[in-house]
């Protein structure tokens, strides 16, 4: 009896092994994704480098819609 039940404690952990670390699925016509697709982080305007370098550069250059009052 204690070797039934090593051998299926055995193979319960072989297949939890290749579900987690075995190859990926092919993706083929009937195949979804593998994984959900990674949505944009929202990044806020203070924590935007762009944004704040854009910002810094109409005010330094005076042009339209810059923060001057």
């Amino acid at each position: 009896m204690t070797y039934l039940l090593a051998l299926i404690a055995v193979v319960a952990v072989a297949v939890l092994c290749w579900k987690a670390f075995g190859p990926e699925k092919t993706a083929g016509p009937t195949a979804g994704p593998t994984r959900p697709p990674q949505r944009k982080r929202v990044v806020g305007p203070d924590d935007d480098p762009e944004f704040l370098w854009r910002l810094s550069r109409q005010h330094r250059d005076g042009e339209p819609g810059s923060t001057e009052r």
